[in-house]
């Protein structure tokens, strides 16, 4: 008997899109559950995939034809388009389509890519297409529970109230670590730690074999598969190219095209410097993620044992720091205000891991494997808030760790539990 599937956060999402735009398009990594989303959670329209090679054929021989056929046996909801990247001729029979009939919720499209990528194309369906990204899935999701509205919380008018936040789940270290080696792929996350490893690095494997060649057009899979290994190794640390480009042995202009196609398929995640404006004092260069903490661990052969008392005591540190970034990332859509993600350095060595801005108010996040937390631990925070480029802000310092208890250490200054990020309630449900 199957298991019952996952209700995921971005349903309402979706279904809300459906009565806005008039094409749907949600991307994403390969297996992160769209096809699952659109075909068997949205229960509307009509299901075709672009990975059987006749319907395929089909588009490519006559792509309006055949959408006008398809759309004419619709009898309510949209067209779904399962991997409509594969083909090339779809993005402009899509825009004739949607130009001669006003319909809002026509196409629901998924895809690895954007087939929207023609400045053309893109320019022409502005205002009629709704871009969604899916991400793996979130703990929160995965636990039925609410979408983390921490960023919400943070930013209450009058301050944050800790009485106002939920009661954390109460973990220890070891099921923390877990999570994290775990990842949020549907089909791979609760598999054995063994099979778990292996099924991460097929998964990468096919990943630049197929999704990164489609968009090359060429086969350069070994520098490629080296360049993600290298990047498992620095995540939640700054991105020096030329370093990384001659570890994987090829030019500059080589890795940022690599770079850029991570990005496009939402493997890799480059977050941005936070500048005040200081010219010179602020440190520019971004940091990198990387989609999910289950690929990280096992591309860096992790287990649980590596975490051991007696193993490297900062192991676990730039997989923690990339796993809130990642709980972070994607609860975004499902705050009240629109939240860019950064980081910050100054030149004298203080820093903070990640930075929230919205509206003049910004939350800083700093992060701790301890379950212990003391006020040394918000210094930078503090000088940020007090004496730093945000002096003139709103800002709200959280330090994140593994205990269990909601703290407070002065002016907008809080520890907060990890699994607050799974601790708000569904009210969907």
């Amino acid at each position: 008997m199957n298991a019952p599937l996952l209700p995921r956060h971005l349903e309402a999402e979706l279904k809300d899109a459906l009565t806005s735009a008039r094409v749907v398009n949600i991307i994403g990594p390969r297996q992160v559950g769209k096809t699952t989303l659109v075909r068997d959670l949205l229960s509307l329209g009509r299901f075709i995939t672009l990975d059987d090679e006749g319907v395929l054929a089909a588009i490519e021989a006559d792509p309006k034809g055949q959408l006008d056929a398809l759309m004419a046996e619709v009898q309510t909801g949209p067209l779904i388009i399962d991997e409509a990247p594969r083909s090339t001729k779809l993005a402009l029979a899509l825009k004739r389509t949607v130009d001669e009939n006003r319909r809002m919720g026509q196409f629901v499209l998924t895809g690895s890519s954007n087939i929207f990528t023609s400045s053309h194309v893109a320019d022409s369906l502005a205002g009629r297409v709704h871009t969604m990204t899916m991400l793996p899935m979130s703990v929160a999701e995965t636990k039925r529970m609410g979408a983390a509205k921490i960023l919400d919380w943070a930013s209450t008018e009058g301050g944050p109230d800790p009485v106002k936040l939920p009661k954390a789940e109460s973990l220890s270290r070891a099921q923390y670590i877990e999570l994290i080696l775990a990842g949020g792929f549907p089909e791979t996350r609760n598999l054995g730690e063994q099979q778990r490893r292996r099924r991460y690095r097929d998964y990468i494997d096919s990943v630049v074999e197929r999704d990164v060649a489609d968009i090359l057009k060429i086969r350069k899979s070994d520098a490629m598969r080296r360049m993600v290994d290298q990047l498992a190794t620095r995540v939640g640390n700054e991105l020096n190219v030329d370093d990384l480009g001659a570890k994987i042995g090829v030019q500059r202009h080589t890795t940022e095209t690599y770079l850029d196609i991570l990005i496009k398929l939402s493997l890799l995640r480059r977050l941005p410097a936070w500048t005040s404006g200081e010219s010179g004092r602020d440190i520019r260069q971004p940091k990198i993620h990387l989609v999910d903490t289950g690929i990280v661990a096992a591309l860096r052969s992790m287990n649980s044992e590596s975490f051991n008392i007696d193993a490297n005591p900062t192991a676990l540190g730039g997989l923690f720091e990339n796993f809130v970034h990642n709980e972070l990332w994607k609860s975004l859509p499902y705050q009240k205000r629109d939240w860019r993600l950064y980081h910050w350095r100054h030149q004298r060595g203080r820093e903070i891991d990640i930075i929230a801005e919205a509206d003049r108010t910004i939350v800083g996040f700093e992060m701790k494997t301890s379950t212990a937390v003391d006020g040394n631990d918000f210094k930078h925070l503090r000088w940020f808030q007090d004496e730093g480029p945000g002096n003139t802000w709103n800002v709200i310092g959280i330090v994140v760790y593994t205990g269990d208890r909601v703290l407070s250490f002065g002016r907008n200054l809080f520890a907060l539990p990890l699994s607050m990020f799974w601790s708000f309630p569904n009210q969907a449900a």
